[in-house]
């Protein structure tokens, strides 16, 4: 079943790059008592991800941390070592945080999993964006086309002013 607005978080645990290396992290470190936007992409490095997801994030960087979030989080079903060097690579490095969901264990969990193995990239993630506060969504959009129309950093920017104002 797909999580919901209004559902909380499962607890999850992540692996995540660090200075001294691989690192795992677990859902209550990264949502508890903070306001998060978490976007997923089917694959670090894929030309959407790379060339269209992420940098909208990049770009709206200081933004979305204006409009009262602690963090911005990207979680991918690749392993922590791919993750961490799309955050070099990317220039997200410090910046973003870079969740590697390595069997795909939170998609899953969340109902956001998707078999893509007719591409040849087996389990993966739907691509999504939500809104988390204190471990609870608060908005989610997940793409149901492809391209990143509903789950884009423009999008998140338009959800955040009007729970700002409500």
């Amino acid at each position: 079943m797909m999580i919901s607005v209004g559902d909380k978080l499962p607890q999850a645990t992540f692996k995540t790059m660090t200075a001294d290396g691989a690192k795992p992290i677990t859902t209550a470190e990264i949502f508890s008592g903070k306001k998060v936007v978490l976007f997923a992409v089917p694959g670090a490095f894929t030309p959407t991800c790379s060339n269209n997801h992420l940098p909208g994030y990049l770009d709206n960087f200081d933004a979305i941390l204006a409009r009262g979030v602690d963090t911005i989080a990207v979680v991918a079903v690749n392993d922590v070592h791919v993750m961490g060097a799309w955050a070099r690579f990317s220039g997200g490095e410090g910046k973003i945080l870079y969740l590697a969901d390595g069997n795909g264990d939170f998609a899953k969990s969340i109902g956001l999993d998707a078999d893509l193995s007719g591409g040849g990239m087996g389990l993966r993630s739907k691509r999504f964006s939500m809104i988390v506060d204190d471990g609870k969504v608060i908005a989610l959009n997940v793409e149901t086309k492809p391209g990143v129309d509903e789950s884009g950093a423009a999008h998140i920017l338009g959800q955040l002013s009007v729970l700002a104002t409500a």
